[in-house]
């Protein structure tokens, strides 16, 4: 801390010591002889000089520190409000000092003058008196007073110059480029003590407070002319560093730390799963030496975990409450840890102000300066958070945001504006964020990034163990709760002529109802305990809850086969209770459609759990057929170090200069067109040699259109197909075009040949479905087993 000094205070500090000098100097004159009272006199001068050049030293550092202070890295913004305020007072101050001292001037003569008449023969006792001599003292008096009087028109002719308001006598600017500033001057009247935040930023309820805070914490207001503009410091002054991958995971592990049952959880399967991160970042180091890493300054804000969301997973861990969010979590903490960032991690409202620098009271107020993490990675809770406490800055900075979001949000959903007026606003949509920031457990909408998590990979003996002691005729069911058994004892029925049948179901005291007599029950075990049973079992039978958890690519990697139901019509947020207010349209075709699509038989059989006799054909067919533990590439520790490292360094945000003339060519013995291959293709990740532009069917999305050419849907892509070239390349039949705001855009509408361009970018969709229009999708190739990634991606 420093001492910050008010001009007005010093220099009225300065008129209040001579003043009290010179009643000093009355009192020794009327109270001693005056041989005495020369004497005191010449002592109580050298006094006044010194105090005189103390404060004339104060006031030209207070004069002149404003031009200084502004500059101190870390200084609020208001640092030299209080030095310029004063202007006017600081004025009429400096000239009551000069009155003054013309003042002690006349009346130290009249008093000389006394006592020279008087008693001038007791003088000459004293010896030489010439150094006592008054006419001397008041020769002194009068140069400092003339020095006063030319600092205070010296002063006058400064605030002429620099025009310095006085305090609360600010007018509010009129400019049309800032023709918010009356209205939010006006609110600032009414409301700047709503909120501690405006006082911690300097405002005290006058306007020039009000004008400084909304010109240079908010930006409603034009700068101000008086007023040292100094920049804030910002991210890319900061040296870039090298990421190295990492082994040791001691680190990790003290950072998450064990005050609930959920971080146990979560150190419990970082340490279990330590030497395989280890190996992964071995093998994916070799492959990636020679490429330069940047190392990222990381928040993880876990939401979902704080007490001000209810953290209900926490109390259910060890009573059969969902995991699958957890392992997800405990993944992208170790891959983030393993790739080499500098990683920071938080777990309450309380340490998220703290590590964004969040200032004190109710979120009404912005961040100062740069944000000090490259990436924050949350959840819908954190997100929810973050907007609360970081007001008008949440807008500033979501860019840097990645939201883990396990069933995926569309754009539809996502812009707020469109949401709101065509019906799609849910309780979790609507933060106009870039589609591609959402981050799932599956990479079911390719609208969205495709985080993922890890399966437990097996080595050369426990696979040969698991093939030794397989027994043929057991199966494990998938639910650890009794209510997913309830209304199932046929199909358990039918199961159990051909097999054992083996439950997981937590219960406290005794067997729950619904689990019949002949299922033998473990209860809920611990993770390695159900690994040791995965292993045993032939078959894990699903009943259609829980959607899309880890548990069946788990029990894949152990040898089993999956069969699930087929939903027929799918699920989705139209007619199941369960998907009703996600932010997504997607049609779920089964329990668990990733395994259906992407791993499918013999390790995954979807069939339809109403037909009795086709669920106890594809039981018989089980028996028959030898199975080996299975993991796609995209859930091993490696495919997952992989997938998120190429996110962390090539996800960033880019603008389109524009689109060059002709830029696309058709494909040979195809309907689908190119980037030209001697134009050259503007930045872009996944680059644009990947891309293939269709035109779809009606009535289909892109991500059908582009799944039946064996192909996924790339939004990134939208952008450069957004022009007249992609739909004269495509032959599409335009007799119009226009742009407009619609997720289905860019599209073509086949009864009145009219063709649309994407008006709005956050609603480019892959999702997007219209049966009156035929979309121009954008798709791209994929590596086998890394879906989110393309064959030039890497």
């Amino acid at each position: 801390m420093y001492l910050h000094l008010n001009l007005a205070d010093v220099v009225t500090v300065y008129y209040t010591f001579i003043k009290n000098w010179f009643l000093v100097i009355v009192w020794v004159f009327s109270c001693s002889t005056p041989i005495h009272s020369y004497i005191y006199l010449f002592v109580c001068c050298r006094i006044f000089v010194a105090g005189i050049g103390f404060f004339s030293l104060c006031f030209l550092m207070t004069s002149l520190g404003g031009q200084f202070s502004a500059k101190r890295l870390g200084d609020s913004p208001f640092s030299i409000r209080t030095e310029v305020l004063g202007g006017l007072e600081s004025r009429g101050v400096l000239r009551k000092i000069s009155d003054m001292l013309e003042i002690i001037m006349k009346r130290i003569d009249t008093l000389s003058k006394m006592s020279n008449s008087s008693e001038s023969h007791r003088l000459e006792e004293v010896g030489d008196l010439h150094a006592f001599s008054p006419v001397g003292l008041v020769e002194r008096i009068q140069a400092i007073a003339q020095n006063v009087s030319d600092m205070a028109i010296r002063m006058e002719q400064i605030l002429k110059k620099t025009n310095i308001p006085a305090r609360g006598q600010c007018e509010v600017p009129k400019d049309p480029r800032y023709p918010d500033c009356a209205s939010k001057v006006d609110w600032m009247r009414a409301r700047w003590t709503s909120d501690p935040c405006y006082s911690f930023y300097g405002v005290d309820g006058s306007d020039c407070s009000f004008l400084i805070y909304l010109s240079e914490v908010e930006w409603f207001c034009p700068p101000l002319a008086w007023r040292n503009q100094s920049s804030h410091p910002t991210t890319s002054s900061l040296p870039k560093r090298q990421a190295y991958f990492r082994s040791d995971l001691s680190l990790l592990l003290e950072r998450v730390g064990s005050g609930k049952e959920s971080l146990s959880f979560m150190r419990r399967r970082m340490r279990r799963l330590a030497a395989q991160w280890a190996a992964a970042a071995r093998r994916l180091d070799e492959r990636l030496r020679s490429q330069y890493r940047v190392q990222k300054r990381i928040l993880v804000h876990v939401g979902f975990l704080t007490e001000e969301s209810g953290d209900v997973f926490s109390p259910k861990v060890l009573k059969g409450g969902p995991l699958g969010e957890m392992v997800q979590w405990a993944d992208i903490l170790t891959t983030l840890h393993v790739l080499g960032h500098n990683l920071k991690i938080s777990l309450s409202v309380k340490e998220l102000q703290g590590s964004l620098g969040v200032p004190p009271g109710r979120g009404s107020c912005p961040l100062i300066g740069p944000l000090p993490f490259d990436l924050i990675y949350t959840d819908y809770h954190g997100l929810q958070q973050m907007k609360q406490h970081m007001g008008l800055s949440f807008r500033q900075h979501r860019c840097h945001i990645r939201v883990i979001d396990t069933f995926g949000t569309e754009p539809a959903y996502n812009n707020e504006e469109y949401a709101t007026l065509h019906g799609y606003r849910t309780n979790w949509g609507y933060w106009n964020l870039n589609c591609k920031q959402y981050m799932t457990m599956f990479p079911h909408t390719p609208d969205n990034s495709f985080m993922g998590f890890v399966t437990e990979e097996l080595n050369q003996t426990e696979r040969f163990n698991i093939k030794r002691d397989k027994v043929n005729n057991m199966a494990v069911v998938y639910g650890k709760e009794a209510s997913m058994w309830k209304g199932e004892e046929k199909l358990l029925t039918i199961l159990h002529r051909y097999m054992d049948i083996h439950g997981t179901v937590y219960y406290e005291a005794q067997r729950p109802p619904e689990v019949p007599a002949f299922v033998r029950n473990h209860g809920l075990l611990p993770q390695q305990e159900l690994q040791q049973l995965l292993r045993k079992a032939k078959l894990f039978l699903g009943f259609g809850f829980p959607y899309e958890g880890p548990a069946p690519l788990e029990a894949i990697a152990n040898g089993c086969v999956f069969l699930q139901p087929k939903f027929s019509p799918p699920h989705s947020s139209l007619n199941h209770e369960f998907f009703r207010g996600k932010p997504t349209s997607r049609e779920v075709s089964s329990q668990h459609p990733y395994t259906e699509q992407y791993i499918g038989k013999p390790h995954v059989i979807t069939v339809d759990f109403n037909n009795s006799q086709e669920f106890e054909t594809a039981v018989q067919d089980i028996l028959k057929e030898k199975v080996e533990p299975f993991i796609p590439y995209e859930y091993t520790c490696e495919g997952m170090l992989e997938r998120v490292n190429a996110y962390i360094q090539h996800q960033v945000r880019r603008s389109w200069p524009g689109n060059p003339p002709s830029p696309f060519l058709q494909l040979p013995n195809s309907t689908a067109l190119i980037w030209a291959p001697n134009i050259t293709a503007p930045a872009c990740w996944p680059p644009l040699s990947a891309l293939r532009l269709f035109l779809s069917p009606e009535a289909s999305s892109c991500v059908k259109t582009c799944q039946d050419a064996g192909l996924i849907c790339e939004p990134s892509y939208f952008p450069f197909i957004n022009s007249m070239e992609a739909f004269n390349g495509l032959n599409a039949q335009c007799e119009s075009l226009e742009a407009e705001k619609n997720h289905v855009f860019p599209a073509v509408h086949v009864d009145r040949r009219e063709c649309f361009q994407q008006k709005e970018p956050l609603l480019f969709s892959c999702a997007g479905v219209s049966a009156k229009h035929q979309r121009l999708c954008p798709c791209r190739d994929y590596l086998y087993g890394q879906v989110a990634l393309c064959r030039d991606c890497l």
